[in-house]
């Protein structure tokens, strides 16, 4: 008997519960779920050019086989670094990625066809878009690599606060040679061949500051002040975060022209700042001071009225210069559309400014119609849902409020651009994540994806440590004999 005892003492007196090896990595349902997203986006290029050209060309066997190719190298990446990560994040960004890359070859069909018909010269998009998404894998790998545990950014926050208000507010400060106004915003820094916007990266950097800096001071904001009406106020030194986030906000929207930016800012900081609290009064405090900015913004700048006159009648201005143009081409396309859509490459999306960048919703809701837009809806959702999952999961107090605010930006990105496009709000001027044309917006998403997996890894990563060494003990045939003596 004593036999079998020990042998089944033995191993749990030496188990570590350093890695659990039996812990799934799920690995292998990501590359199971890239792979249908390789084939939906093959399959969507063929529709695109049978419909549009009548034939097929080798050029979507080039652009399907890079596709695969470049996640494919992401997938070993994550496989490497990030082990535990959660197996659907990368797989909605693929197909995202790749449903921009097939709406984007759409349209250059059709800008081809006309470039054609008026002499004029053939620029695609797809081959420097598929460039782009190659050097955005590059730096999300990077970022992998670097960052082997994302609580190592708190060392640096307010470094990168520093760094997010530079990028931001460059734009505004450098001559029109270098950062010219481009459909009414000045956002853009124009090197050489090549145009950055550096808000997009100024974002991701504003936020990992924020985190860092609410987990430092969260006792701080936890402290009501006088109470007003039955509600706890904050003190008002304590209004310093939503202050300054509302001025950032204000002075992007005032010297750059940039609504969307400034939206996505201050919504972001106002639900991290509820997150870290749990405090609805700040989320009022923060609603007051975006209704009274915006108040003075549209009195004060014509192109903010201008905004607001094409969202409430679009039709009104049609034909004025920065008018309602745009946003009546949009919604007559997705009228065509309907529920079933016109089908793929069986659209006229090019009819729309942008359609490529800034309205490429407009042009996925026409080809695709309510059911095909409701699914690219429910892909964001599916991604920033298993990102707010990872947050709550996580251990650490910053990394819940670095993955929440993360998973909200995109969130919040989409309803702004969704919403712009149908008409729920004003028009911004921002990229869908993932699906426009555009290096800089590619490039600051894929680092935000590169910092959820990181934080999911550490999320679903087993506990480390070791593990309490049973204390051996004899067979009770070897024991010492015990006098007991019974009480009186």
């Amino acid at each position: 008997m004593g036999s079998p005892v020990q042998g089944a003492v033995g191993p749990v007196a030496g188990q570590s519960a350093g890695v659990d090896k039996a812990a799934p990595t799920r690995r292998g349902t990501e590359l199971l779920l890239l792979g249908f997203a390789a084939f939906v986006v093959t399959i969507a290029l063929m529709l695109v050019e049978a419909n549009q050209e009548q034939q097929l060309s080798l050029r979507i066997v080039w652009y399907g086989l890079a596709f695969l190719g470049l996640f494919g190298v992401a997938h070993v990446a994550v496989r490497r670094f990030a082990p535990y990560a959660d197996p659907l994040i990368l797989p909605c960004v693929a197909l995202l990625n790749g449903l921009g890359l097939v709406m984007i070859y759409r349209i250059d069909l059709a800008m081809t066809e006309k470039a054609i018909r008026l002499g004029r010269e053939i620029n695609n998009d797809v081959p420097k878009q598929i460039l782009w998404t190659t050097v955005a894998l590059a730096l999300f790998l990077g970022v992998l690599i670097v960052i082997k545990d994302h609580r190592m950014l708190t060392r640096y926050s307010y470094t990168f606060g520093l760094v997010g208000l530079v990028l931001l507010a460059l734009p505004a400060f450098l001559p029109s040679v270098i950062a010219p106004t481009i459909n009414g915003a000045k956002i853009w820094l124009k090197l050489g061949p090549f145009s950055v916007q550096p808000g997009e990266f100024s974002k991701v950097l504003l936020l990992v500051f924020f985190a860092g800096f609410l987990v430092s001071k969260r006792d701080l904001f936890m402290a009501a002040g006088r109470r007003v009406l039955g509600v706890d106020l904050p003190r008002a030194r304590d209004l310093g975060p939503v202050v300054f986030a509302w001025a950032v906000s204000l002075g992007v929207l005032v010297f750059q022209k940039d609504l969307g930016t400034s939206l996505l800012f201050y919504g972001t900081i106002l639900v991290m700042l509820y997150v870290a609290t749990e405090r609805a009064v700040w989320v009022a405090v923060g609603l007051l001071l975006f209704v009274g900015g915006a108040i003075v913004a549209y009195n004060l700048f014509t192109h903010v009225q201008q905004r607001v006159a094409n969202w409430v009648d679009p039709l009104a201005t049609y034909a004025d210069a920065g008018g309602g143009y745009q946003i009546a081409q949009a919604l007559f396309g997705l009228g065509t559309g309907g529920v079933g859509g016109t089908g793929l490459g069986a659209g006229r999306p090019d009819l729309v400014p942008l359609a490529n960048t800034d309205f490429i919703t407009a042009a996925i809701g026409e080809e695709l119609g309510f059911i095909g837009m409701a699914a690219l809806l429910l892909v964001y959702t599916v991604l920033a849902l298993r990102g707010m999952r990872s947050a709550l999961a996580v251990r650490d107090t910053f990394g819940k409020l670095l993955g929440g605010g993360l998973s909200f930006l995109l969130v919040m990105q989409v309803f702004v651009v969704v919403g712009g496009v149908t008409k729920l709000i004003p028009m911004t001027g921002i990229t869908a994540p993932f699906l426009s044309y555009g290096g800089s917006s590619l490039l600051a998403n894929y680092v935000l994806v590169a910092v959820l997996l990181r934080i999911s890894d550490a999320a679903r990563r087993p506990q480390t440590g070791s593990r309490p060494r049973p204390v051996p003990q004899a067979p009770i045939a070897e024991a010492h004999t015990v006098m007991v003596e019974r009480p009186t």
